[in-house]
């Protein structure tokens, strides 16, 4: 029987050992704490679990506009006024992570997987040490996850200075949070934390907050940012942190200093990939630590995979369960389709949510693809006025002369949820005939992505005349 050693017991490690062990093999994987992850114990479950409830606060405060009256009237603007027990969103949070990762420990344990409790550390590429013990393997996959990035002069104190994983600790709410960083992570908690009622600054390296997500998709979430009261200092970096007076001083570099009670430093990870003997097995990172894989997770050592965070392929849980899955089909001779980036669909949740999947427009356009776009405002889709719901978008990339769908957006709630079958669409080469002429309920929020997609087959026909 062909065994396999698996070091880490997140999405990448634990969906790993359900395929060995379907395809017969001996599986043993080792976590040193409990299953799950980041992605079950400290980030995607927790941190989602947060914004759920923030969400579900916006949907209370819309039901004035929607007729409904509570004993506690509703405020000058017809919203209803609520109040958020921190402790018990954060025990609650606790709670479901615990739950998620006893299911995932119940279900490898059913299936006959060896789970093992400690420390692994690669004594070749097919021996692991585990707390003096030596496994040999045929096959060993990686998945050992990331860390948050710490700054020397911001450094967390788990109290007032804040770390993603140690947010939910708090067990009341933040008079004013300072959020540092406003990728993905910092833009998450900035909202919910600001839907959910403390006073939010965040502080972002550039001029609008996320980045590296489709522009007008970024500048519809800052925009609503603004409007739901919260600052955002652009063009700024932290030089330091300090603690103390029952509050945090944050001392931006060019001299600006920003007081509050509490302060998130969201900046970014790093792998865990040190002392846990990558030199002795022949497995190559690269500046920045990460493992080098390649399209089926292959690390420079002949038998060694590697899957996840540690990967630095993309940050997403979905990702990594991905690349576990496409490790152990080639470690045990399956059929095996290499990963590609270009079909995963990522979602920034964030209020409202941003769904992305495949190129996007400045791709196309570095690219000099010949494209065209369609643009459509949830706002004029008869569900989503019934459902009061008055925010966000669906945009969607066409080839000009094809009529083949390259890329999407969509801007909304649940965004995340929509996405899907703008997926199916990118991963199966599907024109925008394919997804105009599919039906859709009536009335549905999935009705403008039909729309949308009819657009686009009038431009691509006038393009094919010319």
């Amino acid at each position: 029987m062909v065994s396999v050693v698996i070091v880490g017991g997140g999405p990448g490690g634990y969906e790993a050992a359900h395929v060995a062990r379907a395809a017969g093999a001996d599986v043993t994987l080792v976590e040193r704490q409990a299953l799950g992850g980041n992605a079950v114990l400290t980030d995607v479950v927790p941190s989602k679990t947060v914004i759920a409830t923030a969400e579900w606060l916006t949907i209370a405060d819309r039901a004035g506009q929607l007729g409904i009256r509570d004993t506690y009237g509703q405020d000058s603007a017809g919203a209803g006024r609520h109040t958020v027990d921190l402790g018990a969103v954060n025990a609650r949070v606790t709670r479901l992570a615990e739950r998620q990762s006893a299911d995932i420990h119940a279900r490898l344990e059913r299936e006959g997987v060896t789970v093992v409790r400690g420390s692994a550390r690669l004594t070749s590429s097919s021996t692991v040490a585990v707390e003096g013990e030596e496994l040999r393997a045929d096959a060993v996959l990686l998945a050992l996850g990331a860390r948050p990035r710490i700054l020397p002069a911001c450094a967390p104190d788990g109290e007032r200075i804040l770390t993603w994983t140690q947010l939910y600790r708090l067990d009341t709410m933040p008079e004013h949070l300072i959020v540092v960083g406003s990728g993905v992570t910092g833009a998450e908690f900035a909202g919910a934390y600001r839907t959910l009622g403390a006073q939010v600054t965040l502080i972002s390296s550039g001029e609008r907050v996320l980045a590296n997500q489709d522009p007008e998709a970024a500048a519809y979430v800052q925009d609503e940012f603004a409007r739901r009261g919260m600052t955002v200092v652009g063009g700024a970096r932290a030089h330091s942190v300090e603690s103390g007076g029952g509050g945090v001083r944050v001392s931006l570099a060019d001299g600006r200093v920003i007081q509050g009670s509490h302060c998130l430093m969201a900046v970014g990870s790093v792998p865990n990939t040190q002392d846990v003997g990558l030199a002795h097995a022949g497995v190559e990172v690269d500046a920045r630590g990460h493992i080098t894989v390649d399209r089926v997770s292959r690390t420079s050592a002949r038998g060694v995979y590697a899957a996840g965070d540690c990967t630095g392929v993309w940050p997403l849980a979905s990702v990594a369960a991905t690349q576990g899955r496409i490790a152990m089909a080639h470690a045990l001779g399956d059929a095996v389709k290499p990963i590609d980036l270009r079909e995963v669909a990522s979602a920034v949740f964030t209020l409202p949510e941003i769904a992305t999947v495949g190129a996007s427009e400045r791709d196309l356009r570095q690219r000099g693809i010949f494209y065209e776009v369609s643009k459509l405002d949830l706002a004029r889709n008869p569900r989503a006025k019934m459902l009061g719901i008055d925010t966000g978008f669906v945009k969607i990339f066409g080839h000009t002369v094809t009529g083949q769908i390259l890329g999407a957006v969509v801007v909304g709630p649940r965004a995340s949820e929509h996405i899907f079958p703008l997926a199916l669409a990118v991963a199966h080469h599907l024109t925008v005939d394919d997804v105009a002429s599919a039906s859709t309920v009536y009335p549905s929020l999935a009705g403008t992505i039909a729309e949308a997609a009819r657009i686009l087959h009038s431009i691509t026909e006038v393009e094919q005349e010319r």
